[in-house]
């Protein structure tokens, strides 16, 4: 598996590395006793038509800064986040199983609102019930990603393209890959779920920074 360039504009690792969330298991679904758990809804076809690569220009990035929490209005979610790093076989750690109120970034990576391609990951389950990102895949284009950082500056990202990827067709240079502008990706599990073997895929939203206050 390769490892994320640490400090990097994007990430090189295979999406296991990054993105293999222990909720990923569905937890909650297969301890819920239906035969057919409904699961966390998923991009609608016109969402995930949109072009992965941010429209227009954008504005100029900010300077890196750690962020302290992501707002997404459109979805109730106002989570705290985490630094995440890799653990000892590289993949990317995940926020306690317990906390599914919190999502996490790769602290080794871009910050959101700086140059490149920075990462926020969360549980979409565990066993007690929905986590941060269970609604994720419900995302429209045009919808607003708020990150408020530790300089006191709030980045403000606007959706371009939800999709969900299998896991064995991962498009990991598109989902990854360094940019030239300040832009952000939000991931949990999703794809479809089998109680045996769990999500079969990913989510992922992909967004642009737009403004700042």
């Amino acid at each position: 598996m390769r490892r994320p360039v640490r400090g990097g504009r994007g990430l090189t690792a295979r999406h296991g590395g990054l993105v293999a969330l222990a909720a990923c298991v569905g937890i909650w679904l297969v301890t819920s006793g239906s035969r057919e758990p409904a699961g966390p809804p998923l991009p609608s076809p016109a969402e995930a038509s949109g072009a992965a690569t941010a429209p227009g220009p954008g504005i100029a990035p900010l300077p890196g800064s750690p962020p302290a929490r992501i707002r997404i209005p459109s979805i109730r979610v106002d989570a705290a986040l985490s630094g995440l790093g890799l653990d000892p076989a590289g993949s990317l750690e995940v926020p306690p199983p317990s906390r599914r109120d919190l999502a996490g970034w790769y602290r080794d990576g871009t910050t959101p609102g700086a140059t490149g391609t920075a990462v926020i990951a969360g549980h979409v389950d565990d066993s007690v019930g929905p986590g941060v990102f269970y609604d994720l895949g419900a995302l429209r284009r045009g919808a607003a990603v708020e990150v408020p950082r530790a300089d006191g500056r709030t980045a403000v990202f606007t959706v371009h393209a939800v999709r969900v990827y299998d896991a064995e067709a991962f498009p990991d240079t598109l989902v990854y890959g360094p940019s030239p502008r300040a832009e952000l990706r939000v991931i949990t599990c999703g794809g479809g779920f089998s109680p045996r073997t769990g999500y079969r895929g990913n989510v992922v939203v992909f967004a642009h920074l737009t403004g700042t206050y």
